[in-house]
């Protein structure tokens, strides 16, 4: 058995309080240090000890990775509920899909996210690890639900839903993650006309009156 897989995870309120504040420094240490940024520095941030981090991430990729998890799950997880919610109810196919366009935006486009993000992507190649991470806790972690409610609709007809909901995605969410890759954040008037646009030639392409 390996020393990661047989190691003991300290347990208890305290030792969550100290992991919660080793994620808050990482977080802010690699977005200002990127990958490079070292495991001392984090522990001073977080106000403990190298062996402390050690004790709660036994490698720096893990710690990232948890990094990623975290801010995914403050940026996507209230939208991820909303559209449970949303999916179990009578709104329309259109006002669904609307409100969570507007949550993926919301959580994904920020700054700090979107940092994190161009960093997945310096590291992919060495960590390709951190890139599915972002893919599975990220905005895919919608698709299956997605495509539930998507098939689930008389007024649609969509041959390959693999594609349909990257084309979703391409519409209403990638011009951001695009834009901040050159330092340029989309205004939220300019975001509100992508959404109702991206929607209106989602459901228009695929059939909905």
């Amino acid at each position: 058995m390996s020393s990661v897989s047989s190691k003991r995870i300290p347990s208890g309120e305290r030792a969550a309080q100290k992991r919660a504040a080793i994620i808050r420094a990482a977080r802010k240490e690699f977005l200002h240090q990127g990958f490079g940024a070292g495991m001392d520095h984090i522990a001073v941030e977080a106000g403990v000890s190298k062996v402390t981090v050690y004790n709660h991430f036994s490698s720096k990729e893990e710690l990232f990775t948890e990094v990623v998890s975290d801010a995914l799950e403050q940026a996507l997880g209230e939208t991820m509920r909303l559209m449970t919610e949303r999916l179990q109810g009578t709104d329309g196919i259109r006002e669904i899909l609307t409100e969570i366009a507007r949550g993926w935006v919301k959580g994904i486009a920020q700054p700090e996210v979107l940092g994190l993000r161009a960093l997945i992507a310096a590291e992919a190649r060495r960590f390709p690890e951190l890139g599915r991470s972002w893919r599975e806790q990220g905005p895919n972690r919608f698709a299956e639900p997605l495509a539930q409610a998507l098939r689930a609709q008389p007024d649609l007809v969509i041959p390959d839903m693999e594609l349909a909901i990257t084309q979703f995605y391409a519409l209403v969410l990638y011009p951001h993650i695009v834009h901040s890759a050159y330092g340029d954040m989309l205004d939220e008037e300019f975001s509100e006309r992508l959404i109702a646009g991206g929607v209106d030639m989602f459901l228009g392409h695929y059939g909905a009156a």
